[in-house]
């Protein structure tokens, strides 16, 4: 199916800058890297955490931990949307007690996938601290979840979605602003 872009919302270049951005308000705000632990939400948060730990390594001279967490079996429309649930790997090689986690993730829209996430850690430990890092909020909140990072806010319709593409994922950097799929009838 054909998606019909209605807007580039960043580049490459902007996405390199954000991502920069991002890091260095982490580090400041945690005054530093060493109780940090970044885990990405699969398949697109576990990308941006993967550049972040990168741009936090060099902005401190330290890397920090990096977990990719897989939240399918927390979802609470997994049954609903997903007849047979693709369920991956959570690569959470550390301890989470007492970490300052950042967790991340591609957009922010409900707030569905971020409260899962919450779940998925609490069964995994007791951390010091959550913090979440989005690339794009669009807003359409549904739970109380508010992220501590953003890199770009994006007031969207509910006939429009933001798509996020990684090289690593899907061969180019951008986000784009798109028409949302039609429902077949």
């Amino acid at each position: 199916m054909e998606v019909k872009v209605k807007a580039t919302i960043i580049d490459a270049h902007g996405l390199e800058r954000t991502l920069n951005r991002l890091a260095h308000e982490i580090v400041e705000r945690n005054a530093g890297a060493s109780n940090l632990a970044v885990i990405g939400i699969r398949t697109r948060g576990a990308t941006l955490a993967e550049r972040l730990v990168k741009k936090i390594e060099q902005i401190e001279n330290k890397k920090a931990p990096l977990g990719i967490l897989d939240i399918t079996l927390y979802r609470d429309d997994f049954r609903r949307r997903l007849k047979q649930p693709t369920v991956q790997a959570t690569e959470i090689p550390f301890n989470i007690d007492e970490m300052n986690v950042i967790l991340v993730d591609d957009v922010l829209y409900t707030g569905r996938t971020s409260r899962a996430a919450l779940d998925a850690l609490m069964d995994l430990g007791r951390p010091a601290s959550v913090q979440l890092a989005v690339l794009v909020d669009r807003g359409h909140r549904e739970l109380p979840i508010q992220p501590d990072y953003v890199g770009k806010s994006i007031p969207t319709s509910i006939g429009e979605e933001v798509q996020v593409r990684l090289r690593e994922n899907d061969n180019e950097d951008c986000v784009l602003l798109v028409e949302a799929p039609k429902e077949a009838e």
